[in-house]
């Protein structure tokens, strides 16, 4: 046996700052465990636990589904690997699946950096550099995609936070702890899906399930939906807020960017792998953007996309 190894996730980067503590791991510059004094904000995950249901991870280069792997970007077409055998995509990109390179650590930040290798599905020349900085105003997200090739890149991105209900629940008795926890999502769309959860229109979210714009108990389970038309604040951000019953409400959102979240409950996942908590993503496009153009960004080489995420927590 050999001694003396790293954890499954890589080197784990604690950071702190006030009433914060996080730990972001070397694999995939993942969130593996944010609290607010001493309160889990997000579902925790050991150093050596799988990554199940993408638990705090950052997808890029694309977040969500490509239907079939298959997609044309710019007259050429490209065909990616299958994670989701069932449904018949690929699925949130391949950033959380690689050791990112550590930048930079200080006492409150850490910063890595991953340049994408060459896949033949995804053959453009990407360099990503992730920050997670906390503050007094919370978690700070930056993520900054530098076009190092000759050609176009497509891009977009989300992060994947389940965040934590305070029940600490296994199985389906997760959903009860779930309907006791209120939701708002400030967009006045809901995206229709196929069997493959693959988008096929869209619909106002007035008078039905989706409409979360004012607070709402997560009560009308299952949820795994996109929302759009988000509303912006004045200051260019896009806020979700989860409250939950022991009085800790967390806010996840995003600048202009952010056009779309997603919001996923988990109910009828395989107990193993259900998350104690709802996951509520910002994202810059929501699935098989690589397909429709629909709020996709294309990096322009020598440029770089910007999106400035954050995660805060606050106590009644």
């Amino acid at each position: 046996m050999v001694k003396n190894l790293p954890p499954r996730t890589g080197q784990q980067y604690t950071i702190k700052h006030g009433d914060y503590e996080a730990v972001i791991t070397e694999l995939g510059a993942t969130m593996r465990k944010v609290t607010y004094k001493g309160r889990n904000v997000i579902v925790p995950l050991g150093a050596d636990d799988p990554v199940t249901c993408c638990h705090g991870q950052l997808l890029v280069p694309f977040p969500n589904r490509i239907e079939a792997g298959v997609y044309t970007f710019e007259g050429k077409t490209y065909e990616l690997p299958i994670d989701e055998h069932d449904k018949n995509t690929a699925i949130h990109g391949y950033g959380y699946r690689s050791f990112w390179k550590l930048e930079a650590l200080t006492e409150d930040s850490v910063t890595q950096s991953w340049r994408v290798p060459f896949l033949l599905g995804y053959p453009f020349d990407v360099v990503v550099t992730t920050t997670h900085q906390l503050t007094d105003d919370g978690l700070k997200i930056t993520v900054e995609a530098y076009n190092n090739g000759d050609v176009d890149a497509p891009w977009a991105l989300a992060i994947h936070p389940w965040l934590d209900n305070g029940f600490n629940g296994y199985g389906d008795e997760i959903d009860g702890h779930n309907a006791q926890c209120t939701l708002t999502v400030p967009a006045r769309t809901h995206v229709t899906v196929d069997e493959n959860l693959i988008p096929t229109g869209t619909e106002p979210v007035d008078g039905t399930k989706y409409d979360f714009r004012e607070p709402r108990l997560l009560t009308e389970q299952p949820y795994d939906d996109a929302w759009t038309d988000v509303e912006h604040a004045a200051d260019g951000t896009a806020t979700a807020t989860f409250h939950r019953p022991d009085g800790l409400t967390v806010h996840v959102g995003g600048d202009e960017t952010i056009t779309s979240f997603q919001v996923c409950t988990g109910t009828g996942f395989p107990a193993f792998k259900h998350p104690a908590g709802t996951a509520v993503e910002p994202q810059t496009a929501y699935a098989n953007a690589f397909n429709t153009g629909k709020d996709l960004i294309a990096i322009k080489p020598g440029e770089t996309s910007v999106t400035k995420l954050f995660i805060k927590a606050e106590l009644d």
